[in-house]
């Protein structure tokens, strides 16, 4: 009786559960309680005592509550968002229509339908094809190499039809680079690059925008670097004009006109953008047909930019040495003749140096055949240090010669004054001996004989020697006194000095107003 009581509960259960959640239980919980039904039943009426079947009877309960609690935590989960009040957060999430809607790139393009080796409108009129560029960045400026490397965003604007999707919104839609190797794009270049590259971090600098009319927006961002035929006659006083090329490849006129696409505002560039050693002065943009014999005419585009030079760097480190150099050199125009190892140490030091600033200057700079303005400063100050040694080499051999013919003078004046008599009291008369040794001071000093003591002393000493004496009257001596003063510079080495201390600095002042002045 009592099986069939918990039988009968069961049931009721069972009832009880299908009518309020509308559902039926899990395969699973049927097949438990199918099995658990029938083991409590043939337990119950043969074996178990009471209580024992009173205590299985509790655990079949505790099973069926716990089925019953898992699945209504699984239709709490899977609910229908219908279900929700209208005021809940829930209600107001808009479905993504682009994840249901499961396009390909490719079908809504139709980019299996049409050849994109060709261009648009094959076989007919030229493909406008616009282009503007905004320069991130000048990076650098080569003498040595004659080159400038330029970081750019390079924008093409043109109109293939092929590509045009219907669009209700007419949004355009846009991709990375993985697409532009499945269309047609146009073939643009750098003329005159050495190198360049697409940036690829963190991948392929690449856009490509297209429009629902077949609009393209084709972007990329670049950098290259191109050559610059610089002249360097007035360096470092010079500026320099620059240009970036563009060319299509392929294409001539006829294929593909390649055009600015907004005139001078094409190009923008970063206020930013500076160099250590030019100023920027301005862009601009001009265009042109360029001609090859074997291919024909093409479209070019041009990015023009003008810099100028720094000076402060270059008059640091080139001429305010050299105008120290050349002024130091002059020193030794204050210093004693005799001191040789001064004068000698001081020329060849300033020469060294002066050779050393040259070779720095040329070793930053191309090997070209044209003198420069910087290397006429530097040699013309190298002239005026080279000069002041060989002037103090002049000196010092005028001296040597000098002090040779005076310790002649003093040997040959002591031999006379041992056979001389005593002039003491005599007339001053000048006079001088006719053996062409002495100078006008040996004249000045036997100055006081008298004719008539000379022919008194002539008589008497006849036969020990022959003295001709000549007096000298007024003209004779200002005639031989203008002859000396010709060679006094050259007989007194203090003048030569004196008259360097003047020479060398005006003549160096003179040639820096005339170098400043036709080069500024």
């Amino acid at each position: 009786m009592t099986a069939d009581l918990a039988q009968t509960h069961f049931r009721g259960i069972e009832k009880m559960n299908t009518l309020e959640d509308g559902t039926v239980h899990s395969a699973s919980c049927m097949r438990t309680e199918g099995v658990t039904d029938r083991l409590a039943a043939g337990l119950l009426k043969l074996i178990m005592p009471y209580y024992v079947r009173f205590l299985f009877l509790l655990l079949c309960l505790i099973l069926i509550a716990e089925c019953r609690k898992h699945k209504s935590r699984k239709k709490r989960w899977s609910a229908p968002a219908e279900n929700h009040k209208p005021g809940s957060p829930l209600s107001k999430k808009v479905a993504d229509g682009t994840k249901s809607r499961k396009v390909k790139t490719t079908h809504l393009l139709r980019i299996d339908e049409h050849d994109f080796t060709m261009r648009p409108a094959f076989a007919g009129p030229a493909v406008p094809v616009g282009v503007d560029v905004q320069v991130e960045s000048l990076d650098s400026i080569s003498e040595v190499d004659m080159d400038f490397t330029m970081t750019l965003y390079l924008r093409h604007y043109w109109k293939d039809e092929r590509l045009a999707f219907p669009s209700t919104t007419n949004k355009s839609m846009t991709f990375d680079g993985r697409l532009v190797k499945k269309i047609w794009v146009p073939d643009v270049f750098f003329v005159h690059s050495k190198r360049s590259f697409i940036h690829d971090t963190t991948t392929d600098n690449i856009m490509l925008r297209v429009f629902p009319d077949g609009h393209v927006l084709y972007s990329l961002r670049v950098t290259v670097t191109a050559a610059c035929n610089m002249d360097f006659s007035r360096f470092p006083l010079d500026s320099q004009t620059c240009t970036l090329e563009l060319e299509s490849y392929a294409y001539t006129d006829e294929d593909l006109m390649l055009y600015w696409k907004s005139g001078d505002e094409s190009l923008s560039t970063d206020d930013r953008i500076s160099l250590s050693q030019f100023l920027i002065q301005k862009f601009h943009t001009t265009s042109r047909l360029a001609f090859y014999s074997s291919t024909g005419w093409y479209n070019r585009l041009y990015i023009n930019f003008t810099l100028r030079r720094h000076i402060f760097f270059f008059l640091l480190q080139t001429y305010f040495p050299a105008t120290l150099m050349v002024m130091l050199s002059w020193v030794s125009f204050w210093i004693d003749r005799r001191a040789v190892p001064a004068r000698v140490s001081l020329g060849i030091t300033t020469v060294l140096t002066m050779s050393t600033i040259i070779t720095g200057v040329n070793a930053s700079m191309p090997r070209v055949s044209y003198i420069k303005a910087v290397d006429i400063y530097l040699w013309v100050s190298f002239v005026f240090v080279f000069l002041s040694v060989l002037e103090y080499a002049a000196v010092n051999y005028l001296t040597t010669v000098r002090d040779g013919k005076d310790r002649k003078l003093r040997e040959k004046v002591r031999e006379q004054s041992q056979t001389l008599p005593c002039t003491c009291g005599m007339s001053h008369t000048r006079t001088m001996m006719l053996d062409g040794t002495y100078s006008e001071a040996d004249v000045n000093s036997l100055a006081g004989y008298t004719r008539a003591s000379m022919v008194a002393e002539e008589a008497s000493e006849k036969q020990e020697r022959m003295v001709v004496h000549l007096s000298l009257d007024n003209e004779s001596t200002g005639t031989k006194k203008k002859g000396l003063r010709g060679f006094r510079i050259i007989q007194n080495t203090h003048t030569i000095d004196t008259y360097s201390r003047m020479i060398f600095p005006g003549a160096y002042i003179l040639f820096n107003l005339i170098y400043w002045c036709v080069y500024c």
